[in-house]
């Protein structure tokens, strides 16, 4: 399930390689902080990712938590979970994204 990384992320990290590099390695660090598992933080950068209405994010980490081992109904779960937060239209958005990945 490897995806191909989007052509402005490889533009942007053969520019600028010092500056991809170390965004990488604070997320690689973030990830490894404390005692929540791969599997549950990909879900709450998935609520992060709608909450901003990014569909390539939402795509990005539809792709990360399938591969951490969630369900495509634990991936909805999450998203239906946002709508008193995010409200409605935005929920169905990040739906929508996260279909493009689960169907």
């Amino acid at each position: 399930m490897a995806a191909k990384k989007p052509r402005l992320y490889a533009r942007v990290k053969k520019r600028y390689p010092q500056y991809v590099a170390a965004v990488e390695a604070l997320g690689e660090l973030s990830r490894h902080l404390g005692p929540l598992d791969e599997k549950t933080l990909q879900l709450i950068q998935l609520g992060a990712a709608a909450a901003i209405r990014s569909e390539g994010s939402v795509h990005s980490h539809v792709r990360r938590a399938l591969k951490a081992g969630a369900t495509p109904d634990e991936i909805r779960h999450a998203l239906l979970g946002l709508t008193s937060v995010i409200g409605f239209p935005t929920v169905t958005a990040a739906m929508s994204w996260a279909e493009d990945i689960l169907d």
